[in-house]
């Protein structure tokens, strides 16, 4: 691979990128409210089963019975509540501590940035062992492969041999060297729209 890589983005150009197209992750807006994850609790069939039945202990005049079982409803519920919560906390410790590093060139050095910081047109450096943080297209690449499983289900690495060639968000650098520019960001990355089809 050549050493002559592109200057890349100025540090302002990338500040600018960033505010106004937002960071590079997926399923920030997925992260539920206190309130949210109540809600979801309460509708739960069971919870209104046992809710159902303690209106139903009520209407017959057997105050003492209701009390207990919506006593109990109330703990299950809140314990569940506290459980979702803490569910939430750790996937967003997970989702931090998953976030791929990115070496990226930014006024002609290279840097290595929180992939979340990846923006349009970053120059990336990819070698092997890397997880690419975002989609894009190569421009130089020295014996480069990709493990591309979690997109085509295939065991075997992809090689890219070429420019123009896609390298897609998520996958791993197996072998070789690259240098790939980031493509426009699209509403969620390549993975992420085959794994819903």
């Amino acid at each position: 691979m050549s050493e002559a890589f592109p200057r890349g983005l100025s540090h302002s150009v990338a500040r600018a990128r960033l505010a106004a197209e937002g960071a590079n992750e997926l399923g920030t807006e997925q992260r539920r409210s206190l309130a949210a994850i109540a809600g979801e609790v309460v509708r739960e069939p069971m919870f209104l089963l046992l809710l159902g039945a303690g209106a139903i202990y009520l209407a017959m005049g057997d105050a003492h019975e209701a009390l207990i079982l919506l006593g109990f409803v109330a703990i299950i519920m809140t314990v569940t509540i506290v459980q979702e919560r803490r569910t939430e906390n750790a996937l967003e410790a997970l989702r931090e501590l998953s976030s791929p590093r990115a070496l990226v060139i930014r006024d002609g050095e290279a840097q290595r940035i929180a992939g979340r910081e990846v923006v349009r047109d970053d120059i990336l450096i990819l070698s092997e062992g890397d997880r690419i943080p975002a989609d894009g297209v190569v421009l130089q690449a020295h014996e480069l492969a990709t493990d591309e499983s979690m997109l085509s289900g295939e065991s075997e690495p992809v090689a890219k041999f070429g420019q123009r060639e896609p390298a897609y968000a998520g996958t791993l650098v197996v072998r070789g060297r690259a240098c790939c520019r980031c493509a426009p960001p699209a509403s969620a990355p390549s993975w992420a729209v085959s794994a819903n089809r």
